[in-house]
């Protein structure tokens, strides 16, 4: 039994239902370069003070040598996520040795894309298997799009709730599967109205020129009088064709009505031939270039601005996890780096988050068509070039609307959730954020990429200096910062253990890579 929006509000209300709302959990993870205080992109190899990149809990490497990622654990406080999150920074920054993180999505000054370093993971095969990956990436799209830094966001509700929400439906279903299927709601969701992410929250608007080299674009890009580049009504470049795009992927139909169908299309993909990347070649002069030549080398090449997710177990790819257990978890990524927040994210984006995934999952949510699907995902094309622009219209299941227009009724929406929220919560914080956001709607010169283009474009600063001088007073404030969640012998210990289970790791090896390889993809196709 389906209920309205308004029923679930009200049925939530009720106290033996409302304290599973104050279990929300959350995890961050946050990519950032490493960057000279000069503003170009470092060259130093991944420092051994900060343990081993391929087993470290908090703190390893994404694409390349110099693109950190940050990873807190679940918690269930807005607060927790953002102090975990500034104690791993704060270590990090402790033996980086005058280096900076680059506080932006869209990369600093990068002078040559073949200088960008592979990340390196150690002599193992399942490091060595990491780094061939990522070989395939670089040969595939190019290091430059690799570079590129965002936030993703790991939420998910507590057992209780789901026990609330099914005695709420009347559902007998098990608990694993009804889970499941409440998270497609909420994903079907968050694909039609997720346009609205990246017009909040974007903020790459404008790049460095060294970015475009060899690269071919139709976007009508402005230059500054400085050199940079910029669209007049841009929110997140991240999110354009200038990043994380394939397109091999475009023609992919891959379903979010439900968990098999999911799956199903997840699995096509990964073994859907590709001529174009077959011409790269397998092997060149004895050196891998590619896991193999399909569309997809592992699921995590799929690019998409939401997943569903499961904690996989040792020797178990993404796919078998949520075949054999359902969704835990969902993971949103379409949130730019925001450059006004030392840790990339603030306490009061978790919380408009919270609110907005609560209302995907109550809203009404219908099966999506594939024409439909297209419909979103065109929206979000549209805004992340030009949501600020006032004669922008997207389609709301076939009704065009301006962004102020759809914008205020869902928001109107929200507030009931806030206001839920900050009764499960007992504060008013929920409310506070949703008001914040919600003037963004009816005045883009609110919005961060707005805020960003005022000082490069109308000001005429360097948006390389706005960036670095960032950058340096979030070092000094991390570093000034007392430890909140973790202490230095916590990090000192995880750099010791972590080192280790590498060299574990590579001595339990005991084929060589090429069997390695043929042995995985015959079992399976997941990594990290």
């Amino acid at each position: 039994m389906t209920l309205s929006l308004n029923e679930y509000i009200a049925a939530f209300s009720h106290e033996k239902h409302l304290a599973s709302l104050s279990q929300i959990g959350r995890g961050i993870e946050r990519e950032a370069l490493r960057v000279l205080p000069q503003g170009r992109l470092s060259e130093r190899p991944h420092s051994e003070k900060l343990g081993s990149a391929l087993t470290h809990p908090n703190i390893t490497t994404d694409y390349s040598e110099t693109l950190l990622e940050f990873i807190t654990p679940v918690s269930y406080a807005p607060e927790t996520a953002i102090a975990q999150l500034e104690d791993v920074q704060k270590f990090t920054l402790s033996q980086l040795n005058g280096e900076v993180l680059w506080p932006m999505s869209m990369p600093c000054f990068v002078e040559d894309d073949d200088k960008i370093p592979l990340a390196q993971y150690g002599k193992s095969n399942i490091g060595t298997m990491k780094t061939v990956y990522r070989q395939g990436l670089k040969n595939r799209y190019g290091s430059m799009m690799q570079v590129i830094s965002g936030i993703h966001f790991n939420f998910s509700f507590p057992t209780s709730f789901w026990q609330s929400l099914q005695t709420v439906e009347n559902n007998n279903a098990p608990l694993d599967e009804y889970i499941s299927d409440k998270y497609f709601s909420l994903l079907r969701n968050y694909k039609r109205f997720c346009w609205l992410i990246p017009y909040l929250y974007g903020s790459s608007p404008a790049i460095c020129g060294s970015f475009l080299q060899n690269k071919v674009t139709s976007l009508p890009f402005k230059k500054t009088e400085k050199g940079y580049m910029y669209l007049e009504h841009a929110t997140s470049l991240r999110m354009s064709d200038l990043g994380y795009t394939n397109s091999e992927q475009s023609s992919l139909q891959i379903c979010y009505n439900n968990l098999s169908g999911y799956l199903d299309g997840v699995s096509n993909a990964i073994n859907l031939p590709s001529k174009k990347f077959a011409e790269i070649g397998l092997k060149v002069a004895g050196k891998y270039q590619q896991l193999n030549s399909n569309v997809l080398q592992i699921e995590n090449e799929l690019y998409a601005p939401i997943r569903p997710k499961c904690v996989a177990k040792s020797n178990e790819k993404p796919s078998e996890a949520l075949r054999n257990r359902g969704v835990e978890y969902i993971e949103v990524r379409a949130l730019d780096v925001n450059p006004f927040s030392a840790t990339g994210i603030s306490v009061e984006q978790i919380r408009f988050l919270d609110v907005f995934l609560t209302f995907c999952l109550f809203e009404t949510s219908p099966e999506l068509s594939c024409t439909e699907q297209v419909s979103c995902e065109k929206n979000m094309d549209a805004v992340v070039v030009q949501g600020r622009d006032p004669k922008l219209l997207i389609s709301d299941n076939g009704t065009d609307k301006s962004i102020p227009e759809w914008g205020n009724e869902i928001f109107a929406k929200l507030t009931d959730i806030a206001t839920l929220l900050d009764q499960a919560n007992n504060s008013d914080s929920y409310r506070q954020a949703l008001a914040t956001e919600a003037e963004k709607v009816n005045n883009p010169e609110l919005t961060p990429s707005a805020q960003i283009l005022a000082k490069v474009v109308k000001d005429n600063q360097s948006l390389t200096q706005i960036a670095l001088k960032s950058a340096a007073e979030y070092r000094a404030q991390l570093l000034a910062n007392d430890y909140q969640e973790y202490n230095a012998q916590y990090f000192a210990d995880t750099v010791a253990e972590s080192l280790a289970k590498q060299s574990e790791i590579e001595m339990a090896d005991t084929t060589d890579f090429d069997t390695f390889l043929t042995n995985y993809f015959s079992k399976f196709s997941g990594i990290e």
